[in-house]
């Protein structure tokens, strides 16, 4: 690929599915424009089009590491994947009437020519690749359309809600919340040996005067170089996951009350006490249902895009040069008439 294609082509990343004219535009030097790679429904891609493709989505996956075999095989296979979805997906939207939203093109092509203006490789195969790029955009703004159209799913009934709450509690589920208070002795991580030793031994005595039954917000006002020092050290409540794993193993030791022993956090010493345990709580359906209906829509919504493309496919006549097998990505059916 020469040096102004591959610079386009780093350019045009963003774009969310390639089409076969940048690909084209954009493949390898001394690929046959003329072999055919595929023709689905009468539409041929032609190798120089799947390499150009290939070798975009390599850039993106693998920048500059070399990839391993079977890595090189799921990628072909994928772009394979892809190419032929976009035909069939845009024949979809041609056969329903969908048109590209021009507006939204003319003002991506706009503000690509503001961030390109100063490439010189821009500036020289501006006259060549700007028709490319603007049909990739409409061809993309086709296939936005239809998607969004596609996944657009109906108000979710009340047995829809029950049935996707039911099977889906871990995502209703508050985890187990601690409320905790804090009395932390800052500590430079490059400080000297000693001055963690005293700081250790401040720590002791403190966590001494707490079990004697010392007022722990006093203390935490008194010694606590944290911000909630003011709060007399209170931290408020925390899920599982948001403390070192070290310090969660010991609270969850702790009975409410208790003081914990001094631990070593990379600000310094820290004491810690475990004012009140929430254990876990699966909300109740009434308090999360908007929640519901979001998720149970965008699931319906991917199971009908699911069905778009393997009803699409089911029909579709896909024929591979060479008998090379059509790539498949998980959840998107090979089929159709083809010939394999």
């Amino acid at each position: 690929m020469n040096r102004i294609s591959r610079t386009l082509a780093g350019l045009i990343a963003g774009c969310a599915v390639l089409g076969p004219c940048w690909a084209a535009a954009v493949a390898p030097a001394g690929s046959a424009s003329s072999a055919v790679y595929a023709v689905v429904d009468g539409t041929t891609v032609s190798t120089r089009e799947f390499e150009g493709a290939l070798a975009a989505a390599a850039r993106q996956k693998f920048y500059h590491r070399q990839p391993r075999e079977e890595q090189l095989d799921a990628l072909r296979r994928e772009v394979t994947d892809r190419l032929v979805n976009r035909i069939l997906l845009l024949k979809e939207a041609q056969r329903r009437g969908i048109d590209a939203d021009e507006k939204k093109v003319r003002a991506e092509i706009e503000a690509y020519e503001r961030r390109n203006r100063h490439q010189t490789q821009w500036q020289e195969s501006r006259a060549h690749m700007l028709p490319v790029l603007t049909q990739a955009l409409r061809e993309q703004s086709l296939i936005a359309q239809l998607e969004a159209v596609t996944r657009a799913a109906p108000a979710p009934s009340a047995t829809h809600l029950r049935d996707y709450y039911d099977s889906h509690p871990e995502q209703f589920t508050e985890p187990e919340r601690v409320r905790l208070s804090m009395i932390l002795l800052k500590i430079d991580p490059s400080a000297p040996a000693v001055a963690w030793e005293q700081a250790l031994a401040l720590a002791q005595d403190i966590v001494k005067q707490a079990k004697s039954g010392a007022d722990f917000a006093e203390l935490a006002r008194r010694h606590s170089d944290h911000e909630s020092a003011r709060d007399g050290g209170d931290m408020g409540y925390r899920h599982r996951g948001m403390l070192p794993p070290g310090v969660e193993k010991q609270l969850d030791q702790l009975a409410p009350g208790a003081t914990s022993e001094p631990f070593r956090l990379l600000e310094g010493m820290a004491v810690f006490r475990l004012v009140e345990r929430r254990p876990a709580r699966l909300r109740k359906l009434e308090e999360v249902r908007s929640g519901v209906a979001e998720l149970w829509a965008r699931e319906q919504g991917e199971t009908q895009w699911r069905e778009l493309l393997a009803r699409l496919r089911a029909a579709a006549e896909i024929r591979f040069s060479g008998g090379r097998q059509p790539g498949v990505v998980a959840g998107s059916p090979a089929g159709g008439q083809a010939a394999r």
